[in-house]
């Protein structure tokens, strides 16, 4: 599991009980369908970037690549935004997106060259 915003941390120490209540109903809903992880990942990525959440997109983004989604298939979901969200609000998340495309890439090089 990708590791929690230090804003999740705190929170998560600070009000234990009411955190495991939110993790149980975030377990829940993802175990509820047929969407597969990599699929409930790009779908988070969208509602992230319809709702300009900066933080949400790196999150998703990089646990869709987590879930074995490929820049492309990010950058997909990121290109479909324009006729619903408009420009500036893609552009933006494009930017957010290739930050952590960047960063994966760069780990994959490493795995590849160790």
């Amino acid at each position: 599991m990708a590791r929690l915003p230090k804003a999740y941390e705190g929170f998560k120490k600070a009000y234990p009980k009411i955190w495991q209540a939110y993790d149980q109903l975030g377990a829940a809903v993802h175990d509820s369908g047929p969407l597969n992880k990599k699929s409930r990942e790009l779908l988070k990525l969208a509602m992230a970037m319809g709702a300009r959440l900066e933080g949400a997109v790196h999150s998703h983004a990089r646990r869709a690549i987590e879930a074995g989604a490929t820049a492309e298939e990010v950058y997909h979901v990121v290109l479909l935004g324009v006729t619903t969200l408009g420009f500036p609000h893609t552009i933006a998340a494009l930017t957010w997106v290739k930050d952590d495309l960047k960063t994966d890439r760069r780990a994959e090089t490493k795995r590849k060259n160790a």
